[in-house]
């Protein structure tokens, strides 16, 4: 295995342009892994630890663009307002050790359908920006996850940075496991209320081949906002709507049984999830809860 090492931004493309099936690392809490339990055996690994832009993030006001290997502690410490989801989600990660070295970066080259903060990042719409030394390209996230572990970068092109829209609405993220963190999610749930637009989006994880989202549910949801003037009026929901977008949210999901969980224990977790952060995120909404 040979380990290449670039100095900048540049150079890491060149080296994966002459090496398409060079591995990159940087926190390497997935890549790691796979390498000491002989999962994987790459001929390169490309070290990013040296590439100072991707570890650095800024904001227009509208948007974070997030580099690729911000680690999940700097997302906790500083992002918790503009990217409340995402933040819970990073919360969730594994150990503090692995929150200094893990990033979003990672989990989505990784591409793990269990992967902690793949529901945020479809709940808030964010958008992956890959390049290469043919160009760059953006990529909604809806868009990037094209299978099990598999993504939509082609062999030549490294992630940059992250595009996630700063909330303008209250975010929630869980996940079911044994515990609260340390724990691959038996599966996780992500939702956020987009009052600007009027809608609102999901995101499932570990219930499904790839990261989905609740799309059906979604549909009815934002009807029945609109239908009973809820965003202008930020009554009280109804239970019965609460319930009708669980029960959708949980028909979106094509779980498996494993060793972690059934199917059907997968599904109705998913229901739980969708309706109490429904409950959880409109009473915020209710209270005035809109991140600037």
């Amino acid at each position: 295995m040979e380990f290449l090492r670039p100095a900048d931004w540049e150079e890491a493309l060149a080296l994966k342009a002459e090496h398409p099936a060079a591995v990159p690392i940087a926190g390497g809490t997935d890549v790691m892994v796979e390498i000491n339990f002989d999962h994987r055996r790459p001929e390169h690994l490309l070290d990013l630890n040296r590439i100072a832009l991707l570890q650095e993030w800024e904001t227009d006001g509208d948007v974070i663009r997030l580099g690729a290997s911000v680690p999940y502690t700097r997302i906790i410490e500083n992002l918790r307002g503009p990217l409340p989801g995402l933040a819970l989600a990073s919360r969730t990660v594994a150990s503090p050790q692995i929150r200094n070295r893990g990033s979003v970066g990672g989990n989505l080259g990784c591409a793990s359908p269990a992967g902690d903060s793949h529901p945020a990042l479809l709940a808030a719409g964010a958008e992956v920006e890959a390049e290469s030394v043919r160009g760059s390209r953006t990529i909604p996230v809806d868009a990037f996850y094209t299978g099990v572990k598999r993504n939509a970068l082609a062999p030549d092109e490294l992630i940059r940075t992250i595009r996630v829209p700063v909330a303008d609405g209250p975010q929630q993220f869980s996940k079911v496991g044994t515990r609260n963190a340390m724990v691959i999610a038996v599966c996780a749930f992500g939702l956020a209320l987009h009052p600007r637009t009027r809608s609102v989006r999901t995101g499932i994880g570990s219930a499904a081949p790839t990261p989905i989202r609740a799309r059906v549910a979604e549909e009815f949801l934002d009807a029945a906002l609109e239908e009973g003037g809820f965003w202008d009026s930020r009554q009280a929901l109804t239970p019965s709507i609460a319930q009708r977008f669980g029960d959708l949210a949980a028909a979106s999901c094509n779980p498996i049984d494993d060793v972690r969980g059934t199917a059907r224990y997968r599904r109705h977790a998913v229901g739980v999830m969708a309706r109490r952060q429904l409950l959880w995120t409109w009473e915020e909404y209710r209270s005035g809860g809109e991140p600037a």
